[in-house]
């Protein structure tokens, strides 16, 4: 069993690599040193940031700093919506139907919090240390230039559309491959202010795990396999650079950034929040009618996660995960990329018991960590040709390519943590 696991992990790098070759530019310029780099540096930090004691002892403590920001949260919103907010204080009997947790009070305030919270870090110059310090790293292993180091790194924390505006002056002199990377690190990692919420709503799948230390494993993970794909897709040695040295200033005071982290997570939680009730409701509506199709051409259990399981399996199987489970895991991987992570993830959190494993459960909790779906490529190519229009037409020639590099990167980074 144990060589077989092996045999299925060395078939998945190959595998996983190969799928991006015919979508690259110039096969011929393909640096296969920064591919075989960005591979052992994934390893390396997987098994820095899941098995050095003092890492995993800062997640620990970074997990009870959730829990207490969590409480204050409920704190703030039971103020403004009351009982609506904490399930375990209704004034009605439960009906033993629906989700005792309402998610527009118990999970969305919490996006409003942490975009707050991280707006007043980054102003107070303690997050900018921490991403140029990572972004540095990369800068030196794949040759990328520091504007484009700082813009995908920024996206561990800050959100796809956020990150980019921190190298705003420089996005009308990147190159089409430094473009590439910067969508394909945005659509491969998920933001601080979604990592929180994603932790309140998988909780119960996952009792027995630091959920926040594996949500920022994964977005840190997927940055270096982003600027692989990205390297593979549009091979160029061609590098943008800062003007000077510092960081571009983002907030006036303490004071701004609360305010507008605050007006930024309200409208991450109004975006979130319609997408939930507008795909969820679509999806639905669509197994409704393959149904009625499958009923006719007698596949009683037609639906869109079954079609989409069927064509991600082989990418899920690369990954790692045991065949007799690879359907169930790519029904999410599929739901995530024609929809969104949230629906993905909605649907990973009600998962039956016995459908996955652990080990399963965890490599596709990594492959799904990232907002690469279809929603998200127009998201991206209008807000950062919101900031520079003169860069429209390369965005939208590189979007495709860029969707398909995160979802492998994400993919890549759930087989390295299989491995552990």
């Amino acid at each position: 069993m144990i060589i077989t696991s092996i045999f299925q992990i060395i078939i998945g790098f190959i595998g996983l690599i190969c799928i991006a070759i015919p979508f690259s530019k110039d096969r011929k310029l393909i640096n296969f040193r920064h591919i075989a780099l960005a591979i052992i540096l994934q390893i390396f930090l997987a098994f820095a940031l899941l098995k050095i004691p003092f890492i995993v002892q800062v997640f620990a403590y970074l997990s009870d700093g959730v829990t207490a920001l969590q409480a204050a949260t409920q704190e703030g919103a039971e103020f403004v919506f009351g009982y609506l907010s904490n399930s375990s204080t209704s004034p009605f009997e439960a009906s033993g139907t629906g989700n005792s947790m309402i998610f527009a009070f118990q999970i969305l305030p919490l996006i409003i919090v942490i975009s707050s919270l991280s707006a007043l870090l980054w102003f107070w110059n303690i997050l900018p240390l921490i991403i140029r310090a990572i972004s540095k790293i990369f800068e030196k292993l794949f040759n990328i230039g520091g504007p484009i180091g700082l813009g995908a790194t920024a996206n561990i924390i800050m959100g796809q559309v956020e990150a980019p505006l921190l190298v705003r002056p420089y996005l009308s002199r990147m190159s089409e491959k430094e473009l590439l990377i910067l969508m394909t690190a945005g659509m491969s990692t998920v933001s601080g202010s979604i990592m929180i919420a994603l932790v309140s709503m998988l909780a119960p799948q996952f009792p027995d795990i630091n959920l926040i230390q594996h949500l920022v494993s994964a977005s840190i993970l997927s940055i270096p396999a982003a600027i692989m794909y990205a390297n593979i897709m549009i091979p160029s040695s061609e590098v943008t650079n800062f003007d000077g040295n510092s960081v571009p200033k983002v907030y006036d005071s303490s004071m701004d950034a609360i305010t507008r982290g605050t007006r930024d997570g309200l409208d991450i939680c109004l975006n979130v929040g319609a997408i939930l009730i507008a795909f969820i409701a679509l999806v639905s509506l669509l197994n409704s009618l393959l149904g009625i199709l499958g009923g006719w051409i007698g596949i009683a259990d037609l639906s869109l996660q079954l079609i989409l399981g069927y064509i991600f399996f082989p990418i899920v199987w690369l990954m790692g995960v045991p065949l007799s489970e690879t359907l169930a895991s790519a029904e999410l991987l599929g739901l995530k990329t024609a929809l969104n992570e949230f629906v993905a993830y909605g649907a990973l959190a009600n998962i039956e018991p016995d459908a996955l494993s652990d080990r399963s459960k965890l490599i596709t909790l990594y492959a799904l960590c990232g907002f690469a779906n279809f929603s998200s490529v127009g998201i991206l190519v209008s807000g950062i040709s919101a900031m520079a229009p003169e860069r429209k037409n390369d965005l939208i020639k590189v979007s495709i390519k860029a969707l398909i590099g995160a979802t492998l990167a994400s993919c890549m980074t759930g087989l390295v943590i299989g491995i552990f």
